[in-house]
């Protein structure tokens, strides 16, 4: 529950910090990109709490990261980018809380 929620809190922290002029829709538009998610659709179970989404699903491969990366560069798809930046950043914490490997 706290890792869909930093999903929506986050966005909002960098929306509000770095495009205050416009942050509802900075915002929104990295909400939106939440939309990366439906690649949970093809997996069987749908959610598996124990799974690490990061190089599971397909939009979730480290080669694609790169690309979202990338798209951070050009002012137009700069929201794009950091939507999809922030959500696998995220979500690679949540698969290293989840596997143990920060708990001693």
């Amino acid at each position: 529950m706290i890792h869909i929620f930093l999903h929506f809190l986050v966005p909002a922290f960098v929306a509000g910090g770095f495009f205050r002029r416009y942050w509802v829709h900075a915002y929104l538009l990295m909400i939106a990109t939440m939309v990366v998610d439906l690649d949970h659709l093809l997996a069987s179970p749908i959610y598996d709490p124990n799974r690490c989404s990061i190089g599971f699903h397909p939009l979730h491969q480290p080669e694609l990261v790169l690309l979202y990366l990338l798209l951070c560069i050009p002012a137009k798809t700069r929201l794009i980018g950091l939507g999809l930046c922030i959500h696998m950043l995220l979500d690679a914490v949540d698969c290293q809380l989840t596997s143990g490997l920060w708990i001693s």
